[in-house]
């Protein structure tokens, strides 16, 4: 009872299918991250909403609460680790899977800003100043959002390449 549509369960998923669900997740990923974000800010005391607080304030609330810059990079780490894992999995080869990771990396950077504007009308504009990154500590992670934003498209675009580059090369195939 076989469908000529459904591939038999040996036969790996198309590239475009690995490719959406790496989308999907990455995405889910990034909202995720973005309530965090709305749990953080509660905690640290900055009211809900399009509250801009410059960066040297969040380092001295995040100071307040000796354990959560720890707790943070620990969970900036995990993200990480959970992008790359995903990545690993939609990709056959080392170029596919550096592809993938750039393309779920990307897609994760987007939707969190996405996410943090649903959910709390910030940033109000692309020149909001943010502190992107926890680790490794250091002041050129403090850079307005279009930065971000702008890296992560180029992330997206270079990481497409890679990822159907492969696909062509194998002829819509993928070898393990």
């Amino acid at each position: 009872m076989s469908s000529a549509a459904t591939p038999p369960p040996s036969q790996p998923a198309r590239a475009g299918a690995r490719l959406a669900v790496l989308v999907v997740f990455a995405a889910a990923l990034g909202w995720l991250e973005g309530v965090v974000v709305v749990y953080i800010r509660g905690l640290l005391g900055i009211a809900h909403g399009s509250t801009v607080t410059d960066p040297a304030e969040m380092s001295r609330r995040f100071a307040s609460l000796s354990w959560l810059i720890a707790t943070e990079q620990g969970r900036e780490a995990a993200t990480i680790v959970m992008l790359a894992a995903v990545a690993w999995l939609a990709g056959r080869r080392l170029a596919s899977r550096l592809g993938a990771f750039l393309v779920a990396f990307g897609t994760w950077d987007i939707v969190y800003y996405v996410a943090l504007y649903a959910l709390l009308r910030w940033p109000p504009s692309l020149g909001t100043m943010d502190v992107l990154f926890l680790i490794p500590p250091g002041p050129w992670w403090n850079q307005p959002v279009w930065v971000p934003v702008v890296i992560s498209c180029g992330m997206i675009a270079a990481g497409m390449w890679l990822f159907r580059r492969e696909s062509s090369i194998d002829g819509g195939r993928s070898r393990s």
